[in-house]
């Protein structure tokens, strides 16, 4: 079962998604937090699989919470759960390591999905605002938000991992790059398990930037014999 801590700071949304969530069998929360700061003290205490994470709290808001999180507890994944999906808001959560960032009012199953994959070491980015977050990784491309790889390890990629690469940048989930390259969603997750292994990177968000930074989105991917 995966744990799961909701920080919100209405106790009527966080009672909402502790119900929501428990119905499904899938996944247990083991407690709930009405700021950032309460979710650290929290943390420490009772380590969750998961965060869901609103953004706008007082005392410390979920975007910086979410850095703190991230610098101390890497393993531990964070979803952002808001009603806002302004660009600083989204810019600072990835920047800081969330894997996911979601809209209040997604279905259930939508929520349920996302924990999932987040807890499996993908990423789940709301559809209405995806191209928000490609047109983000642009700028962060443009920015000194350098992604530092393993060069020697990026020349020896094949055709089916650049083009996965490539469909990440472009902010694309597992479900939608295998229907896209024609590929199981398992092989798809098996390819961005060795990419990242080998660039050393932490996560499909710094893959995403590093395939923004380095052009390979703007690149056509031939096949090896060619």
């Amino acid at each position: 079962m995966i744990k799961v801590l909701v920080a919100d700071d209405q106790a009527l949304i966080r009672d909402s998604l502790k119900i929501v969530l428990e119905a499904s069998g899938k996944f247990e929360v083991i407690d709930t937090a009405g700021n950032g700061k309460e979710v650290l003290e929290k943390i420490a205490v009772k380590q969750p699989d998961v965060i869901l994470m609103d953004v706008r709290m007082p005392e410390m808001d979920g975007t910086v919470c979410t850095k703190y999180v991230k610098t101390k507890y890497p393993q531990i994944k964070v979803i952002i759960l808001t009603t806002f999906d302004d660009d600083d808001f989204i810019f600072s959560a990835l920047k800081y390591g969330a894997s996911g960032y979601l809209l209040k009012g997604v279905e259930p199953k939508e929520l349920y999905q996302a924990i999932e994959i987040v807890y499996q070491g993908g990423a789940m980015i709301n559809p209405d605002i995806a191209q928000k977050v490609f047109t983000l990784f642009s700028k962060m491309a443009q920015s000194n938000y350098a992604i530092k790889v393993n060069d020697q390890e990026s020349h020896d990629f094949n055709k089916h991992e650049w083009q996965v690469i490539q469909q990440v940048g472009f902010g694309l989930s597992n479900k939608e790059i295998a229907a896209k390259l024609f590929l199981s969603e398992g092989t798809v997750r098996n390819y961005i398990s060795k990419i990242l292994e080998k660039l050393d990177l932490r996560d499909r968000t710094q893959l995403a930037i590093w395939a923004v930074q380095s052009g390979v989105t703007s690149e056509i991917i031939k096949d090896d014999d060619e």
